[in-house]
């Protein structure tokens, strides 16, 4: 594996351990924002294994199909696909994101973060 590739992949286990300590903290919309850092980067270090370049944009759905990545765990990226920008500037609508999300969206973004973490580490060998 590519040395890029495997710091991303590493940087995606020290975000998924933040999103965890978020979750105990109750900073849900920090968690969900972590959770959607970790499948980002995943992602990114599949692209960067397989293809020799690095992606600069944040959708998860067009970053996993540049990644090849199974339909199943396509459609669990659709979910969490704009935390990204809902949990920064989440101020534009009416509830902040520190209101915005609760347990659930955070418990639901880790278990996919997960799910892609695990799909990386089997595709990516490491």
């Amino acid at each position: 594996m590519k040395e890029e590739a495997r710091n991303w992949l590493k940087q995606a286990e020290a975000d998924l351990r933040t999103s965890q300590n978020s979750l105990k903290s109750k900073d849900y919309y920090a968690s969900v924002f972590w959770s959607q850092q970790v499948v980002e980067k995943c992602l990114k270090a599949a692209i960067i294994e397989n293809k020799g370049e690095l992606a600069k944009i944040h959708d998860l759905v067009i970053l996993g199909r540049m990644a090849d990545l199974p339909k199943d765990l396509l459609k669990e990226c659709e979910k969490i696909s704009g935390v990204y920008t809902e949990s920064r500037y989440g101020i534009l609508d009416s509830e902040i994101p520190a209101e915005k999300f609760n347990e659930k969206d955070s418990l639901d973004s880790i278990s996919i973060a997960r799910e892609i973490l695990i799909w990386a580490k089997k595709t990516l060998k490491l």
